[in-house]
């Protein structure tokens, strides 16, 4: 079973429907004994950063997504949840994220010819191997609605990047988290072949991300 996490942040329908259409049994939840059940765990979501993280607070789903990881369950962030696996965000100051992931989240800068929001088509360039991509061509396209940008602290958990005059974390992977930027159930053929590589990964084979304090 795979638990779509629900915080009103928008872009569940749409994950549902791929998830249905892989096959896979998908709820939309933000129960915790739901969630900590499921054999697979997607954060979508867009909007703000604070206004994201204030819900997630609201409905004490941080708690639960730290340990859903600590429990090696497959866990994959969509657009605004990569954002909120990482520590900050230009888009809210003074608000941290989830801190699972060490980086930061930065502002596209204003280029005269680039349009703020980045939506549309990117090709991706893959610096390191990742799961997600198997099968997957170097130069794949793949569908991107942000204005904000991961600058990742770890070069190595960056598994995809594309070019929009910076160049951009657009997918991470790091033991049982993984997460992308674009937006995998609106991109065609590619983004289906993404979310049936995810949804093929068992905890057994994610390893650990987060380490006792």
């Amino acid at each position: 079973m795979v638990a779509i996490i629900d915080y009103d942040a928008g872009n569940i329908k749409s994950v549902e429907k791929a998830v249905f259409s892989l096959g896979q049994n998908a709820v939309v939840t933000r129960e915790a004994d739901t969630i900590l059940a499921a054999d697979h765990v997607i954060l979508p979501g867009v909007g703000a950063f604070g206004d994201a993280m204030e819900r997630l607070r609201r409905y004490t789903l941080i708690e639960v997504i730290k340990e859903v990881v600590d429990h090696r369950t497959p866990f994959l962030g969509i657009c605004l949840g990569l954002q909120l696996l990482f520590e900050s965000s230009e888009e809210s100051a003074g608000v941290k994220g989830l801190g699972i992931l060490p980086g930061k989240i930065v502002r596209i800068p204003e280029q005269n010819d680039l349009k703020i929001p980045h939506i549309g088509w990117n090709s991706l360039h893959f610096p390191n191997q990742g799961r997600l991509f198997r099968d997957i061509p170097e130069g794949a396209y793949v569908y991107f609605v942000h204005s904000y940008y991961l600058q990742a602290r770890e070069p190595e958990i960056v598994t995809a990047s594309t070019e929009y005059g910076v160049n951009i974390h657009a997918a991470v992977e790091k033991d049982n988290v993984f997460a992308c930027q674009f937006h995998p159930e609106k991109s065609s053929e590619v983004g289906m072949t993404i979310l049936k590589n995810f949804l093929n990964i068992s905890d057994e084979s994610a390893g650990s991300v987060r380490e006792d304090k």
